[in-house]
């Protein structure tokens, strides 16, 4: 491994206010002292013991609860507040460092609306997390893929839960100092920002591989970056100017690469590959096959045999390792690194995140919009979807979709969407027999936008399993290095038959299936999903915001669920779908019918059979700026 410059002198700095140590910026060590090493948890409370001025706060509700009881590693004492819902805590790092998350562990008396802050100077102050919806308990903030540095962090409040003040036993801040530019040969990359494409959920974002922390066994479920599951995924890093790179260390979970490029760029757009495995080296690793307990990492030193240059660099994966799971056969899953480490000269601590987007001003007008009072659906704003073509079975339901007057017709000014039941009746493309038909309608390859304000008036049926959907889904979604949930999908309005409420949700990787981002709202008054309502999604740049007749029922911001769910996957094209299922996983989890069909009692499956079963849609609108 290449010599390591000590960043002691710097790192005690920022160690002076945690409670916590900055426990993935530890000074760097010869490999074999660090191959034993284990974080120092000690050196962060005795700081704040002996710099008590490091902590400051707007007030407290009495001696016993003082602001440095937050940062002493004592989980049973805590810090209390004033009574009032703008107090705050302020810590000061003793130097500016990049802060990678944020812990914070609630007593009782917890914050119901707050804002995680940060600050060069203790004056001008940046939020990297805000909490409109607190239940106390532990939160974790993570602040990829932001541009959180600085030296003072704060928890300002804005709203409480209780009568009583904002309390906490624990705050907890780690990060580290980027490295600085260099003319001798130094890891150029620690705590400086990385990239990736699709990742598996906030805790595994690239994030964590530059924050120079590693197991000693390759082996525990330290930091790290977890791709999602496909070969065709990266990783790398901003050295923050032209560098010149001469080796580079990668130290691999035991979901490491069997085949990888090591690239450089000078944009981020256009790279240059300088390594590869050789063809030995790649049969060694393919033939390494093990069951995930029993699998353990590697660490590849790549000395590069000229230097090259370039201010970006990463590692491209193109084959990833498969495992006995179990024996005899086989997987594969992402790809895991805990950490990389590029050595040479240049760089600069001056790198940093690009500014999250943010809404567009100007009005919005009308893009899209069919109020369906024409003799037949409008084919040159819909295509119809028919299982064993455009899409297969998914979800566990008994529906077929087919392309039918029967299932997809319009009637009265309304679009309509009907099940119909025959046993056995119906086989598709490709196999397969069923009992219903019904229909699916989209705007894929008609209409696809980005951002915009999505609604539709819509009556529904009543009756358990019946599962009618308004929603989203990314358009790259039939792309096989994306696929679901990478493309993401946004749910503006899901129903399962029963009467009074309806649900909304976000997926994406991290938050998909039964752990989406979603809600479910009860109608007001009595009101019923066989009644008309107009549900609709405000999407932009920074989250989403759902209504049921006007009342919000769900906001996603995007800084809070990439900050504690995953990726967010909603900066590009989606397209409209409108659908009329039956049973399937999302009824069966709240019926728990598994009989005659999943999510289907025989009550549904006589309703359908008597005819009628229907949805009825009005318009759908689509709104841009």
């Amino acid at each position: 491994m290449p010599p390591r410059t000590s960043l002691l002198a710097t790192t005690t700095l920022a160690l002076l206010a945690l409670s916590a140590p900055l426990a993935f910026s530890a000074p760097p060590q010869p490999r074999a002292v660090q191959a034993a090493a284990a974080w120092n948890t000690d050196r962060a409370a005795e700081a704040v013991a002996a710099r008590p001025a490091a902590v400051t706060t707007s007030g407290t509700e009495n001696a016993g609860t003082p602001a440095t009881a937050a940062f002493d590693n004592n989980p049973t004492t805590r810090w209390a507040s004033n009574f009032a819902d703008n107090a705050w805590i302020q810590v000061d790092l003793g130097s500016v460092i990049r802060v990678s998350q944020v812990k914070l562990e609630w007593e009782a008396a917890y914050g119901k609306q707050y804002v995680l802050e940060i600050s060069r100077n203790g004056t001008d102050w940046t939020d990297f997390y805000t909490e409109n919806e607190g239940t106390g308990g532990t939160v974790t903030a993570h602040t990829y893929p932001q541009e959180a540095t600085g030296r003072y962090v704060r928890m300002r409040g804005v709203e409480r839960a209780t009568a009583w003040g904002y309390s906490l036993f624990s705050f907890q801040v780690f990060g580290g100092e980027p490295a600085p530019a260099s003319t001798t040969r130094s890891n150029l990359a620690l705590n400086h920002p990385a990239y990736g494409n699709l990742y598996q959920h906030a805790g595994n974002s690239p994030a964590f591989v530059t924050d120079g922390g590693w197991p000693a066994d390759l082996k525990a479920d330290q930091s790290r970056w977890s791709s999602d599951w496909n070969q065709n995924r990266w990783v790398g890093v901003d050295l923050g100017a032209q560098s010149t790179i001469q080796a580079v260390d990668l130290y691999w979970e035991a979901a490491y690469a069997v085949n990888f490029d090591l690239q450089v760029s000078d944009d981020n757009r256009n790279w240059r590959t300088v390594y590869q495995p050789s063809a030995a080296q790649i049969a060694e690793r393919r033939a390494n096959i093990k069951s995930p307990g029993d699998a353990v990492g590697r660490h590849d030193t790549i000395n590069l045999p000229t230097p090259a240059t370039g201010r970006y660099v990463r590692m491209l994966g193109k084959e990833r390792r498969s495992f006995y799971n179990p024996a005899p056969s086989t997987a594969q899953f992402g790809y895991s690194l805990y950490e990389f480490q590029v050595w040479g000269t240049g760089g600069s601590a001056a790198a940093a995140y690009p500014a999250l987007p943010q809404n567009p001003g100007g009005a919005y007008r009308q893009t899209f919009f069919d109020d369906f009072t024409g003799s037949g659906l409008d084919r040159n704003k819909w295509r119809v979807v028919r299982t064993g073509q455009e899409m297969g079975s998914v979800n566990g339901e008994s529906q077929a979709y087919v392309d039918s007057p029967d299932n997809i017709k319009t009637q009265n000014g309304a679009l309509v969407l009907e099940l119909k039941y025959c046993k056995g009746c119906t086989t598709v493309p490709g196999g397969g027999t069923y009992d219903f038909t019904s229909g699916r309608v989209d705007t894929n390859t008609k209409f696809d936008f980005t951002y915009g304000r999505v609604s539709a008036r819509m009556k529904l049926p009543v009756g358990d399993g019946f599962w009618p959907a308004f929603w989203l889904l990314g358009s790259d979604v039939d792309d096989p290095s994306v696929s679901w949930p990478g493309s993401g999908e946004t749910d503006i309005m899901e129903n399962v038959g029963y009467a009074n409420w309806t649900s909304t949700a976000l997926h994406g990787p991290g938050y998909s299936a039964a752990g989406n981002v979603g809600k479910s709202q009860t109608f007001p008054n009595g009101g019923r999903v066989d009644q008309w309502h107009t549900y609709a999604v405000e999407w932009t740049p920074e989250g989403m915001v759902f209504t049921v007749d006007g009342q919000v029922v769900q906001t996603t911001s995007r800084q809070k669920l990439e900050s504690t769910r995953g990726q967010w996957v909603f900066d590009h094209n989606q397209y409209v779908i409108l659908n009329l299922a039956l049973g399937g996983a999302y009824p069966a989890g709240h019926n728990q019918v598994t009989t005659p069909y999943w999510g289907l009692p025989q009550s549904s499956v006589d309703r359908v059979a008597q005819g009628g079963v229907k949805a009825e849609i009005d318009w759908v609108r689509v709104e841009q700026k």
